[in-house]
């Protein structure tokens, strides 16, 4: 199996991005029915995670209290492209996640959700997918 990936235009400098059905959309083209499939995105100012995604509150605060915790400006910050608070997101969150497949369906809960974590957009963002068989 190959290494397939997702392409995503974020909308704002912060947004959780839910593409929990682009990543199911994918994992069907792949025809993986047991085993993991492992996301990865190769920015530094931008992560993954799994979170709530019924209510839309819960991405909001989520962001919210990012911020208070890495506020877009910091007076010891030295990055001269002054987005270090986009990057320590970043790092807080991590850029790849590793869910299980049964069913050929990833096996989330109930209100479970796939998002992309933008800290510094708008910008034109990547997903790799990797399909990994339980018994390759």
């Amino acid at each position: 199996m190959s290494r397939l990936k997702l392409t995503f235009q974020t909308q704002a400098q912060a947004e959780l991005l839910e593409i929990t059905a682009q990543v199911e959309e994918e994992l069907a083209r792949t025809g993986l029915a047991e085993g993991l499939l492992h996301l990865y995105t190769p920015h530094t100012t931008c992560g993954l995670t799994i979170n709530e995604n019924a209510d839309p509150d819960v991405a909001r605060d989520l962001l919210t209290r990012l911020e208070e915790l890495a506020p877009w400006r910091h007076p010891q910050d030295r990055h001269r492209e002054g987005n270090s608070a986009a990057h320590l997101k970043s790092s807080l969150l991590g850029c790849q996640l590793t869910l299980p497949v049964q069913n050929h369906r990833l096996q989330l809960g109930t209100w479970q959700g796939v998002y992309l974590c933008e800290f510094d957009g708008p910008r034109n963002r990547e997903v790799f997918l990797t399909p990994i068989p339980s018994n390759p």
